[in-house]
């Protein structure tokens, strides 16, 4: 069976026969079904590159070939001196939005529909390009415009799922465009991605999982998909599958930072022993010592003490010791009591992490802040759209805001398991955009 993909492949790229969409889906097929066959690719735009006499028509298949293969410059460089085709245009536009030249990739898909390419298939590559241009009202205009078939095609309604996110529509309709597309085509790479990702930030693990490995076996895959998967992987300790995601991004792109990094810490990761039963107890030690102090049913007293302390979850209080709380104004033996008993009933007790206690204070004085300054350290760290990693480590840290976060140092982050300097500067960068910073940044 592989002998024969391995032939057919070969034949599409080497023959002097028709060269179009239908073949170019073939090829993508063939690697979809057997990831072996990128190298029959690989190997095959060797031969054709060598040949003698390479005649326009000719370029126009290497071009693409070399799309595939993720060499946009090389694309380029081959489609502008090809036969001047709808083919070779779009997919000239195509390299170019690759490699982030917008205005160019514009210019080549409007050529494109000038030498007759299908013009819906034109626009919504338009779209792409707007909405990745910061346009995406404009984007969503275009896409507007569109009827027929092409409404029901994977393409379109992945698009108009990434246009109306960029646009601050509602997510749940997201979330159904992404659903649909994927039910139009369930090899479809962006739409996998795409749901995936909706609910990877819903905490959905095991559902994220299944569409991750679904868009990971598409090609060209979707280098988000194979680096979201193989951080999933390492979670799980499953290091040899994460090193596979890692290198079959940078099959594709030999230099993608990310994956060179992550490819380093999980097979440095694969080296050592991993106890996963004690990483399932230290987890869900986390996840208690999280739990909010105003999900219990605390006097008023109380309650009003231990938000004048700054105490704001269970972990909070295991922290402080008994002699703290009683120092507190208003806060007697009474409460004390009340106090013990709510530990107790989740297994835990004043002070049996005093040896922990971080600094008390805030990086941020909130007091002397505006209403709207406060508003933003109340807001979810979701809204800071972190990767995979980022994400799962503040999970681990038990943080829920950005607030909580500010009070964090560079230090304290990278102690927490598969958090590297990568994601730091990720972080950093996420404050940056609201004038915030980590503490003693």
């Amino acid at each position: 069976m592989a002998h024969g993909l391995e032939v057919d492949l070969k034949e599409i790229v080497l023959s002097n026969s028709s060269f179009g969409p239908q073949e170019i889906e073939q090829l993508s097929s063939s690697i979809s079904d057997d990831y072996l066959q990128f190298g029959v690719l690989r190997d095959s735009v060797s031969e054709l590159e060598g040949r003698e006499g390479r005649t326009p028509a000719t370029a126009v298949r290497l071009g693409v070939c070399y799309y595939l293969l993720g060499r946009y410059a090389r694309a380029i460089e081959t489609l502008s001196k090809a036969d001047g085709g709808a083919l070779a245009h779009f997919y000239l536009g195509k390299s170019h939005f690759a490699e982030h030249d917008f205005d160019q990739a514009l210019a080549s898909y409007k050529s494109a529909a000038r030498a007759g390419y299908d013009s819906d298939v034109v626009n919504v590559a338009t779209a792409e390009v707007l909405r990745r241009q910061g346009k995406a009202e404009k984007a969503l205009a275009k896409l507007n415009d569109l009827s027929g078939a092409i409404e029901q095609t994977a393409e379109y309604l992945c698009q108009r799922a990434c246009t109306v996110a960029a646009a601050g529509g509602n997510s749940a309709e997201v979330v159904a465009l992404f659903e649909r597309a994927v039910e139009a085509d369930g090899r479809h790479a962006g739409a996998l991605f795409g749901l995936a990702l909706e609910n990877d930030r819903r905490g959905n693990d095991e559902v994220a999982m299944d569409l991750y490995q679904k868009a990971a076996t598409a090609f060209p895959a979707h280098v988000g998909s194979l680096v979201n998967l193989g951080l999933l992987y390492e979670d799980s300790g499953a290091y040899d599958r994460a090193q596979q995601c890692y290198q079959r991004v940078l099959d594709v792109f030999p230099t993608e930072p990310r994956a060179m990094l992550f490819l380093k810490d999980a097979s440095a990761s694969g080296d050592m022993f991993y106890d996963e039963e004690a990483q399932k107890r230290r987890d869900r030690l986390t996840q208690v010592l999280s739990v909010p102090v105003t999900d219990f049913e605390l006097s008023v007293r109380s309650r009003n003490c231990l938000q004048k302390m700054g105490i704001r979850t269970l972990g909070d209080l295991t922290r402080a010791t008994e002699q703290e709380l009683l120092t507190s104004k208003n806060f007697g033996e009474t409460s004390l009591v009340e106090i013990r008993d709510m530990l107790h009933s989740k297994g835990l007790s004043l002070g049996q992490f005093s040896h922990e206690k971080s600094e008390p204070e805030p990086y941020y004085e909130t007091e002397n802040m505006s209403p709207d300054e406060q508003a933003l350290l109340e807001r979810p760290i979701a809204d800071l759209n972190l990767s995979v990693r980022a994400r799962k480590c503040m999970a681990r840290l038990g943080m829920a805001t950005i607030g909580e976060l500010t009070r964090r140092t560079g230090d304290d982050l990278l102690e927490c398991k598969n958090f590297g300097v990568t994601s730091l500067n990720e972080i950093r960068e996420k404050l940056t955009q609201f004038s915030l910073k980590l503490r003693n940044d």
